[in-house]
């Protein structure tokens, strides 16, 4: 377990840089373009290149290793950055559509290389642990990115911003060459969860039809929180016209308290029950969400906040943990077609909902939106109501329930330097 937080750190590290960058990119290709279109015709060029690079992902991780994706996305996004540090202000516009593209494909294939290999890492047992820290890794390293853009682009420019970018990708590929983690398993094998004749429908290439509904859902939710990203930055210029920043700063440090916490509370003996935690927990996160954009007083904002932050990171692991339950061969694709749904559901939530804001509140488009959700996260419910009573009629006594807290021990990882099935171990 010492080797996989060794590698949560490199990727903490990483999504710095890549928090670091969102702001700096954002800024920086206003400047380029000149116009607040050019602002959002970069970002639909990165989300559409993620979205692309789904459903390819997984394919590729099985036919070079997923260690070798990892490596080989770090090292294409260290270099694309390098070469907007080393341009500046001279950066032509065919460069920086080039670096987005990397960059949007790159986040895609790293993200799904490393949560497709998390079970070899570390063992079925303590998937959930270790998605927790990756989570909790990936909080911290939002709200410390955002903080910092700002100071870090004043006194070094966006050179300078964008340096430190590649530097986090140089740290998290030299941290995979190094430790070497056994990404790969030694045979293809069946889902690690038992599939009862009858149980419940099968599709997309035997892929029991629940999970493709939390695949759905986690789509629909990446559309709904596409609103509140949005909507944020306006009301925060309402509710605090003197520091909008600071408005911004707390809302987000609460949030990453919450998702904190979710790790805490469910490494510490929580249980979940795959696609109902899933559906309760988006629920509650939308119901937060929209309380936290009808004017609460500050302090009651960073509760409902840290409620958010809560509920996101306990979809979030169970979520991630659920996908990772079923059979090396489908679990790439699986988080292929996931990348895929939620870059698209983002997307297409971003540009919807900051048309609806020119002519409605902050507080209705994210209500409409979250509402969306809910329905979603409603009928997942429901679907997974009607499975669990086809399976008492049918006498089988199979159940979801699994512990989420369980952290591998040294000898139960296995994140060490066999290659597994004999190819690069890879992400």
């Amino acid at each position: 377990m010492f080797r996989f937080r060794l590698l949560v750190t490199s990727y903490a590290v990483s999504a710095y840089g890549n928090y670091l960058n969102l702001i700096a990119l954002s800024l920086f290709s206003y400047e380029v373009t000149g116009t607040a279109f050019g602002i959002g015709a970069v970002m639909a060029l990165r989300l559409l290149a993620g979205v692309v690079a789904g459903p390819i992902a997984g394919a590729v991780g099985a036919r070079v290793g997923r260690r070798g994706v990892m490596i080989g996305a770090d090292a294409a996004q260290a270099t694309a950055m390098a070469v907007l540090a080393v341009c500046g202000a001279r950066t032509p516009l065919w460069v920086l559509g080039c670096v987005v593209v990397v960059l949007g494909a790159g986040n895609t294939f790293f993200s799904v290389a490393l949560r497709s290999a998390v079970p070899v890492m570390v063992g079925q047992e303590g998937r959930a642990h270790a998605n927790g820290l990756l989570v909790t890794a990936r909080s911290l390293a939002t709200v410390l990115g955002f903080a910092s853009a700002a100071p870090v682009i004043a006194y070094g420019g966006y050179g300078t911003a964008f340096a430190v970018n590649a530097a986090s990708f140089v740290v998290s590929g030299a941290a995979l060459l190094v430790l070497r983690p056994r990404t790969e398993e030694e045979s293809s094998g069946e889902s690690t969860e038992p599939v009862e004749p009858g149980g419940f429908t099968r599709a997309w290439a035997g892929v029991p039809a629940l999970v493709l509904g939390l695949v759905a859902l986690r789509g629909t939710d990446a559309l709904a929180s596409s609103s509140h990203n949005v909507a944020l930055p306006v009301v925060a210029e309402i509710a605090e016209a003197s520091d909008p920043a600071l408005y911004m700063s707390r809302f987000w440090a609460a949030w990453a308290v919450g998702t904190v916490l979710a790790h805490q509370v469910l490494k510490r003996g929580g249980k979940a029950r795959g696609e109902r935690a899933f559906a309760l927990g988006t629920c509650a996160m939308s119901c937060s969400f929209v309380l936290a954009f009808t004017g609460l007083p500050a302090v009651a904002l960073m509760v409902a906040a840290a409620a958010a932050g809560f509920a996101d990171g306990w979809t979030e692991i169970v979520y991630t943990s659920r996908l990772q339950a079923t059979g090396d061969r489908e679990r790439g694709r699986l988080f292929g077609l996931s990348a895929t749904a939620e870059q698209a559901g983002f997307a297409l939530g971003t540009v919807v909902a900051a048309a609806a804001l020119e002519s409605l509140s902050p507080l209705t488009v994210v209500a409409l939106f979250h509402g969306v959700a809910v329905c979603g996260a409603l009928a997942l419910l429901l679907a997974s109501r009607a499975g669990r009573v086809d399976r008492k009629t049918t006498g089988l006594s199979y159940t979801r329930d699994e512990p989420m807290c369980t952290a591998p021990t040294e000898e139960e990882g296995t994140h060490g330097t066999r290659t597994g099935d004999g190819r690069l171990p890879g992400a």
